[in-house]
């Protein structure tokens, strides 16, 4: 199904097109056409690890700084002043950018925010992810701190703190904590029913335009992690909740983690279920009708399937 469909919207296009003329204004509105990078997935891989150390953009996943040349259209790779990071597939995993780019789609249907994203052809074929740099307007610098750096924990240790850790951070460091802590709860309950155990420190961030206002960055590496690695993973967290990071139940997600660690009342919980659950019936849609395999598919609908069992959804 996926090879009449845009690689930006997911809208329907002609047979021998890629790109939707409403995908490509997403990225500019002077941009008429988009190239196949010029470079083979392999080749990308490549280059990611030579450009390792001068990029602007670190982690352990293979990325790439880059910038749309516009008049050429096309994504130019780049060490510095990149406004893209290109996210090909890492080695021996399968599906990843198609998985990370559904996943993100699914986040901005349930409202949560996100930034312009989806995927570009390689010249071998292959699609590779990308992503719009939220924190750079005009060539400058906007604020961001990952809650790593929030909780003074050095890169390596990213995984060695808890999500009620995560809650205080919020708590503290927000402009208006009450708003904050609902969509920090929404996102933690939108990785939850997609599968996605990697959510470490790293994978949040505060932000601020203006330097007043800080509020959670736009939402970035959402994934369902669980169907990358086969469901070889018993662990549903990145970092523990209540101590634990699997097995989790309704009452720690609701009673321990919302109303005790987050402040919030019965109907803010309530509004963020009803948030989500008006967004399955195009979630749905949107998984049949994703660049995944029609295996990964399948299982990407029955974990979700389950963790709405789970939390009674």
């Amino acid at each position: 199904m996926s090879n009449n469909i845009c690689a930006i919207t997911y809208s329907d296009i002609p047979a021998n097109e890629q790109y939707s003329a409403k995908g490509l204004k997403l990225l500019s509105p002077q941009l008429k056409k988009l190239k196949p990078l010029n470079l083979t997935l392999e080749e990308q891989r490549e280059e990611a690890a030579a450009r390792a150390g001068k990029m602007s953009i670190q982690g352990v996943q293979v990325k790439l700084s880059a910038r749309l040349a516009v008049s050429a259209g096309e994504f130019k790779i780049v060490d510095r002043g990149g406004t893209y990071i290109l996210k090909p597939a890492p080695a021996g995993y399968r599906e990843v950018p198609e998985n990370e780019d559904l996943t993100m789609r699914l986040a901005a249907t349930a409202g949560i925010q996100v930034p312009v994203h989806g995927l570009v052809y390689a010249k071998d074929g292959t699609r590779t992810y990308f992503i719009k740099r939220f924190d750079r307007k005009k060539g400058k610098k906007l604020y961001l701190e990952d809650f790593g750096q929030l909780l003074g924990l050095a890169r390596e240790v990213k995984y060695e703190t808890s999500m009620e850790n995560f809650a205080n951070a919020v708590q503290k460091f927000t402009t208006f904590p009450a708003v904050e802590s609902r969509e920090f709860y929404l996102r933690t309950i939108f990785c939850f029913l997609t599968g996605n155990e990697d959510m470490h420190a790293k994978n949040f961030s505060l932000f601020s335009e203006d330097n007043q206002v800080f509020k959670l960055a736009p939402a970035y590496d959402l994934l369902n992690s669980t169907i990358v690695t086969s469901g070889k993973s018993k662990e549903e967290l990145a970092v523990p909740l209540a101590g634990k990071k699997s097995k989790l139940t309704r009452n720690d997600l609701v009673k321990y983690f919302a109303h005790e660690r987050l402040g919030l009342d019965q109907r803010a919980v309530e509004a963020c279920f009803k948030q989500l659950k008006d967004a399955f019936p195009e979630w749905e849609r949107l998984i049949q009708r994703s660049f995944l395999s029609e295996k990964m598919k399948k299982a990407y609908l029955e974990l979700f399937a389950e963790r709405c069992k789970r939390l009674q959804l």
